[in-house]
């Protein structure tokens, strides 16, 4: 079993920051690509950014320039820092990984979510 649990999200003003954390355990054999998604009221849930165990990140266009994904390998930790944040990033934010479990099959496992609300 797998659990991702993220942290770190709250009621910030416009022009503020949050950092959101994920934290992996369970029986993980290897991390591939972790992310983070969310989903706003009333609206399907959608890319906000990925990061491969190696390699290039990938921003939702929205959000270049203002959010920065990062990872640790060492400690199955992926986190989000948000910058200038405006009322249209609100919405429950949610951790995405693909795990290499026991069997050696990739599943893809996902947080509980934690709320981000942006206004003033």
């Amino acid at each position: 079993q797998v659990q991702l649990v993220e942290s770190g999200g709250g009621l910030v003003q416009p022009g503020g920051s949050l950092r959101l954390s994920c934290a992996a355990s369970g029986s993980i054999l290897k991390i591939g690509a972790m992310g983070w998604y969310r989903q706003a009221p009333g609206k399907q849930r959608e890319l906000v950014a990925t990061i491969p165990a190696s390699g290039s990140t990938n921003y939702a266009d929205s959000v270049k320039g203002r959010f920065t994904i990062s990872r640790d390998n060492a400690k199955n930790t992926v986190d989000l820092q948000m910058n200038s944040l405006k009322p249209e990033d609100t919405a429950v934010y949610y951790c995405n990984a693909d795990v290499q479990v026991y069997d050696f099959r990739v599943y893809a496992y996902w947080g509980q979510g934690t709320q981000v609300t942006v206004s003033s």
